[in-house]
């Protein structure tokens, strides 16, 4: 059974450095207003506001990953990049699991937006490691596992 465990940005570096087992990672994302993005070479699309669970894995130095993805200070590699830069998006927790990241992406509940965002080497047919919650803005985030 996956390791099912949410920080707040202040706690989960201590987690992450203590559990080498943890591998896979969740940013709870809340987009403030709606924001037409384009997404690297995936597509240009209209994110509306609300909450965003995405899905990524790091299977050495996690910390580092979920750091990059706190910075704003960055070169636009990843899909998920391209999301974090706009100003009304703000990381609000970070979940950390032991399991893999399509397991742990397809038992999480949410919506498909945008097909093949950071799924681009998923080979277990997720469809999009990015979910939209919907609208709930400073509700708790839950997760469907």
């Amino acid at each position: 059974m996956s390791r099912v465990s949410t920080w707040s940005l202040d706690e989960w570096e201590g987690k992450a450095n203590a559990d080498e087992r943890l591998v896979t990672y969740q940013l709870h994302i809340t987009l403030r207003q709606a924001k037409r993005i384009r997404v690297g070479r995936l597509a240009e699309f209209l994110f509306p506001a609300g909450d965003y669970l995405y899905t990524g894995s790091a299977r050495r130095n996690l910390p580092a990953r979920v750091h990059r993805h706190l910075s704003r200070q960055k070169k636009l590699r990843w899909h998920i990049d391209y999301l974090l830069m706009a100003s009304s998006a703000q990381i609000t927790a970070v979940g950390l699991f032991s399991e893999t990241e399509c397991c742990c992406n397809q038992r999480t509940n949410g919506k498909i937006l945008l097909a093949g965002f950071g799924a681009s080497d998923c080979r277990a047919q997720c469809g999009s490691h990015l979910k939209y919650l919907g609208g709930t803005l400073g509700m708790p985030v839950a997760i469907g596992i």
